[in-house]
């Protein structure tokens, strides 16, 4: 059996980097749904069909558990997913999201004012909010939607990101943020550019995500047991373009095989 690691675009491909850096000998499968970027921008029934059919796709392929690297998607069906897909229909499999792991990290920091840049979507949820205030009644987190980004991202729009940047963070630094969360897995691959840019703690998923999961696996053994260890790679998506080709192999820098799939 097989990790799986889903998302709906390329920010998926450098969460799977991490996860392959940190597990180098477990058998992986991507699934990114290209076809139906940006999930940002979508209703919450068109996120949850969108997603319970790439789980379908990955569960028959022999994934034994999911990431969801996708923030909109963790935001908006995951919870769905588990309760009531999972329980109906694979009930010993498991499919876990990252905004939990992402807020515990930033709690174990001890941060208390906090900025948060993510889709339309995820942050119109408030499920950060929600989540670390359910910990910590007195954290204050001060949220940007950034739609833009995305789009740049898959697109190879380096040359507009800073401007673009400048326009989403700098608010956020008016409110004497602590830490930033980049709440988009897609948003990783300008951690360093953020750093450097406006000096400021960036809480960056592929940086959290792989060190929660191997806490998980310590407290799951059995799961961690049926994950095959034969350092494959199976990366799969639901529309090849040459930019999101090009994209992935920059981002994962392996040898990395796309395949299109049909779901």
């Amino acid at each position: 059996m097989k990790l799986g690691v889903f998302d709906s675009g390329l920010g998926g491909v450098l969460l799977a980097r991490a996860i392959r850096q940190k597990f180098p000998d477990i058998d992986m499968m991507y699934l990114g749904d290209t076809l139906h970027i940006p999930y940002g921008n979508r209703s919450a029934e068109a996120i949850y069909a969108y997603s319970k059919r790439c789980m379908d796709y990955m569960f028959e392929n022999d994934c034994r558990m999911i990431i969801m690297a996708c923030n909109t998607a963790s935001a908006s069906a995951l919870r769905r997913l588990q309760q009531t897909y999972l329980v109906e229909n694979y009930p010993e499999r498991r499919i876990l999201g990252v905004v939990v792991p992402t807020i515990e990290y930033a709690l174990d920091k001890g941060y208390e004012r906090l900025g948060l840049i993510g889709t339309n979507y995820t942050v119109s949820t408030n499920v950060y909010e929600e989540e670390l205030k359910k910990i910590n009644p007195k954290i204050e987190i001060f949220q940007q939607k950034t739609p833009l980004l995305v789009p740049l991202i898959e697109h190879n729009g380096g040359a507009w990101i800073d401007d673009v940047l400048d326009s989403y963070i700098e608010p956020l630094l008016t409110k004497d943020i602590e830490a930033l969360l980049l709440g988009c897995t897609h948003y990783v691959s300008l951690k360093e550019r953020i750093r450097e840019r406006y000096k400021i703690d960036v809480l960056s998923q592929d940086e959290i995500v792989p060190a929660k999961l191997a806490l998980y696996f310590e407290n799951h053994p059995e799961i961690f047991k049926d994950i095959q260890q034969s350092k494959q790679d199976i990366f799969c998506v639901t529309d090849l373009t040459d930019d999101y080709s090009s994209g992935a192999k920059r981002y994962y820098k392996d040898n990395i095989d796309l395949k299109h799939t049909e779901i």
